[in-house]
């Protein structure tokens, strides 16, 4: 596996020329509850794009985005947003850098609040003739700091899980959910953060999340690699 923090210019550039594609994980920093770290999005958005790259010699992992669009998440400690116009204004600066250099450029977005301004920069990137895919995985489960997302964190840090502190939140549906937290946020609908019931993860079922969510993606790329001269966005 190859990452930007370990690797050297010239090494990269070597990479470059033999078509590496740049994957660059995008989280966020935001509450999760009261038992799972305000980095929770971001390291799930390494943990699969390493895991991916782990099966493609030709993927090189950039540093991670920590921060992005989290205003919903307003009202608990620890929550840094930079919100949608920033959010999208730093996607496409990267992806415009990036290009210069790599075959194709894969956004790889594992936080739901960057949906929006991420859709709208691959809109530009695309309509500017760049070669940069959005990724995002495809989970199930609860929305936020349930079951899912505790499975998940237990699988990659579960020094870092408190589930003595977990509780149950709010467990409608996203369809019911998602107008109320637009509107008001999540603290209106949920406390203590959660959205969805923590009760029942287990590590072994974020391990297989993981590995679908990275055979995925590590699809996408190979097609990428079939494709290079190619511009094709996966929503």
């Amino acid at each position: 596996m190859t990452r930007l923090a370990d690797t050297t210019w010239p090494e990269l550039a070597r990479l470059a020329a033999v078509g590496a594609v740049l994957v660059v994980p995008v989280g966020a920093t935001e509450q999760h509850g009261p038992h799972l770290p305000v980095t929770t999005d971001a390291d799930i958005a390494v943990a699969v794009v390493e895991a991916a790259a782990a099966l493609d010699p030709r993927m090189v992992v950039a540093p991670v985005v920590a921060y992005g669009s989290s205003g919903e998440h307003d009202g608990f400690a620890g929550t840094l947003s930079i919100g949608q116009e920033a959010t999208e204004a730093l996607l496409v600066e990267l992806g415009r850098s990036a290009v210069r250099e790599f075959t194709h450029v894969v956004l790889a977005c594992t936080h739901g609040g960057n949906a929006p301004p991420l859709t709208r920069a691959l809109d530009r990137l695309v309509a500017e003739g760049h070669p940069v895919t959005g990724w995002s995985p495809r989970w199930g489960g609860d929305l936020h700091a349930g079951r899912t997302e505790t499975s998940l964190m237990l699988a990659i840090a579960p020094d870092r899980v408190r589930l003595d502190r977990a509780e149950a939140g709010d467990q409608r549906s996203a369809g019911e959910l998602l107008p109320l937290l637009r509107s008001a946020g999540v603290r209106s609908v949920s406390p203590s953060g959660v959205l969805g019931d923590p009760a029942g993860a287990r590590a072994d079922e974020g391990e297989r999340l993981i590995r679908a969510a990275s055979a995925d993606l590590a699809t996408v790329v190979a097609g990428l690699h079939r494709r290079a001269t190619r511009t094709e966005v996966i929503r």
